[in-house]
């Protein structure tokens, strides 16, 4: 599966997770890491991002745990690795599939709305440097992940972060990664206001 394409929008992202669960009761971290592609960061960070934003974030140490999957994919490739390498203790931890699915069909109608929204423009933001600057965001995002877990929805808004992100690396749209460095800075304002 690490040939196959990258997901071209959330709706195919969804709809790979979906299937690659078909028939199982439950689904390790590695085996939705298969079903998006392992080739590039855009379908991780946009994997971990939603699985984020889903009741799966409540599981005690999803946060955690998905911040070192962020944190260990995005170091690798930085370093210039073409496939990441991530532990086996790491990679099969697994969450009940019947969660998944349900975080899944929650997400839908706004995956839909998004997709249709997304498309390439101000590529300067999304390539090159730009790239480079995005996924050092998305590490020290992922840095502060175990702190999440004790602060109440800071791991939803992380989580938003890291989904727009991944989304405008998959799609090379510009303006969506304008709008991640805004849920990036205006974070800790939402988070003061709620707690």
């Amino acid at each position: 599966m690490d040939d196959q394409r990258d997901p071209a929008d959330i709706g195919e992202l969804l709809d790979r997770i979906e299937a690659g669960a078909a028939d199982q009761s439950h689904v390790s971290i590695g085996e939705m890491m298969d079903s998006v592609g392992r080739r590039t960061f855009g379908p991780v960070v946009l994997l971990v991002g939603l699985i984020l934003v889903t009741p799966l974030s409540g599981l005690p140490g999803m946060p955690t745990l998905m911040g070192l999957v962020m944190f260990l994919t995005l170091g690798q490739i930085l370093v210039g690795r073409r496939h990441f390498w991530l532990p086996h203790w790491l990679v099969n931890r697994q969450v009940p599939r019947k969660k998944l699915v349900r975080g899944l069909e929650l997400l839908r109608p706004t995956a839909r709305t998004i997709d249709r929204m997304i498309r390439p423009r101000f590529s300067l933001l999304v390539k090159g440097p730009g790239l480079y600057v995005m996924a050092l965001a998305c590490m020290v995002i992922s840095a502060f992940m175990p702190a999440t877990e004790i602060v109440p929805f800071s791991a939803s808004i992380a989580g938003l972060a890291l989904m727009t992100f991944g989304l405008a690396m998959i799609s090379k749209d510009g303006f969506l990664a304008l709008v991640a460095w805004g849920i990036v800075l205006a974070g800790p304002v939402m988070l003061a206001r709620i707690t």
